[in-house]
Order: structure tokens, then C-alpha cells, then sequence
């Protein structure tokens, strides 16, 4: 029976809700929680099968030879600093756009990132096995096992470099934090307007399922598609009275119009 390996966890938010039983269900063991909030840390261990709370960020005795740092992209580099780990203990994170090197302050100098492309949410159940794992490293020993880690999660593993990792975060916050910024402001003008929102979710739904079925540039419509400016304008003078939306709504549709547009 091979023998099990232990992890121990710093951070409890979003995406170590997740990712910590999904990894006690692969077969690895958490073994300890640490978070700045020990009942947010409390919450984590419950809904695992032996981890306990850790109250400070010495690990110098603990059992576990991987540490995954599950912080605010912010906080990674200074917790590297003040982190006391075992001898040839592994340090990881998870950031899409933090570079590696900002674990170089680490007392360890087998580090490496495993950041899941995909947003969580503590309500919302997610399957790893359909989510994007990449993977960094700067060791031989790093690599074994950051590599382990994502392919026992997921079908899609891939070996990045910091440049292509940072690319793939900015895809990723106009696909994901951007759309769904849009969508707010989109229901905000719907309920300024006593009108529910819930008659654009037929609209949102084909949009998203035809553009990433045919491709986004093919099935991009609307008026400044069409380089319509008479309608453009029209909207830009109902939007008159908030001028941050007007904004937003003139430089992404010039934007269309520039991408799209021909005589």
C-alpha cells in the first residue's frame, strides 16, 4: 500500500473550499489548516476527514512535506517570507498571476504554482476533472508533485510558464469578471427601469452557448457591429444621465466599431 501523502493548507477561502476535499478525495491527506481566521479554518477542516487548525505558520514538525498557499494573490509573497516549513518541504500556490518568484523568499527552494482557470464560489459545487490545471515549477522534486496533485484531479493538465499563465489570467478576467460585470449593469438598467431581469436570461443564455459554440468573432451582433451610429447615439443619449455607464458603453462599442466596422 503506498505510503500517503500529507498536505497542509494556508487559507480558507473560495478555492481551498474546494480544492482541499477534492484533494482528501484523490487520495492525498490535509492534515492541518491554517487562515488568518481560525473559524473560517474551523469551517474548512469540517469538511475534511482529518485535518486539524493550525494557529500559526510554523510547520517546522509538521508531517506534511506539501504546502499550498490558497491566499489572496497580495499576501503570497510575505507569507512565503514568514512561513516556517520542514526540511525539503514543497511550497505552492495558486495564483494566476503571481510569478513564481515571489516564493523565492521561501525556506525551501522546491516551489511551484497549480492554478486552477475556473471561478469559486463556496456555493457552488464544481467538478476538478473538467477544470484547466497548470502547472510551474522550479524543481525536479516540484514537479513530481505539483504534477501529481493536478492529474489526480483533472483530465487537462498543462506545463506553463509565468508569461503564458499571466496571458491565460487576463483571457480569463475579460471572459469571466468582465462578462459578468456586464451582466450587473445590465440589470441595473433593467430595474431602474421596473422591468425584471429575468427576460434577458434567454438573450444570456443563447449568446454564451452560440459563442462558444461557433467562436465569439462569428457571432458578434448589434448595432456597432453594423457600424449602425444613428442607434448608437440614440442609446448614448438614454444613458445621458450616468455618465460612467455612458462611458463604458461608448468605448466598448467604439472598440466593435473599430474591430468589425467597413464601408
Amino acid at each position: 500500500m503506498a505510503t500517503p501523502v500529507f498536505l497542509s493548507f494556508i487559507g480558507s477561502g473560495n478555492l481551498a473550499w474546494h480544492l482541499a476535499p477534492a484533494l482528501d478525495n484523490a487520495g492525498f491527506v490535509v492534515k492541518e489548516v491554517y487562515s488568518p481566521n481560525p473559524n473560517h479554518a474551523e469551517a474548512l477542516t469540517e469538511r475534511l476527514y482529518q485535518a486539524e487548525v493550525k494557529a500559526t505558520l510554523d510547520f517546522s514538525t509538521s508531517e506534511s512535506s506539501i504546502f499550498i498557499l490558497a491566499v489572496r494573490d497580495e499576501a503570497i509573497a510575505q507569507v512565503a517570507r514568514e512561513i516556517i516549513l520542514p526540511d525539503e518541504a514543497i511550497l505552492i500556490h495558486t495564483s494566476g498571476s503571481v510569478p513564481i518568484t515571489d516564493l523565492q523568499y521561501a525556506a525551501t527552494p522546491h516551489v511551484g504554482i497549480l492554478y486552477p482557470l475556473q471561478t469559486f464560489a463556496k456555493e457552488r459545487k464544481v467538478d476538478f476533472a473538467s477544470i484547466p490545471l497548470f502547472v510551474e515549477t522550479l524543481t525536479t522534486e516540484a514537479a513530481g508533485a505539483v504534477l501529481a496533485l493536478a492529474k489526480s484531479l483533472s483530465k487537462q493538465v498543462l506545463k506553463v510558464t509565468s508569461t503564458e499563465r499571466k496571458a491565460m489570467h487576463v483571457a480569463a478576467v475579460f471572459a469571466s469578471h468582465f462578462t459578468n460585470h456586464m451582466l450587473t449593469l445590465s440589470q441595473q438598467i433593467m430595474q431602474q427601469n421596473s422591468l425584471d431581469f429575468n427576460l434577458l436570461k434567454p438573450l444570456i443564455t443563447e449568446t454564451i452557448q452560440k459563442s462558444l459554440a461557433i467562436g465569439p468573432r462569428q457571432t458578434q451582433t448589434g448595432p456597432a457591429m453594423r457600424g449602425d451610429l444613428e442607434i448608437l447615439d440614440n442609446h448614448l443619449q438614454f444613458l445621458n444621465e450616468d455618465e460612467h455607464l455612458a462611458e463604458i458603453y461608448r468605448i466598448i462599442s467604439q472598440h466593435i466599431v473599430d474591430t468589425y466596422y467597413t464601408d
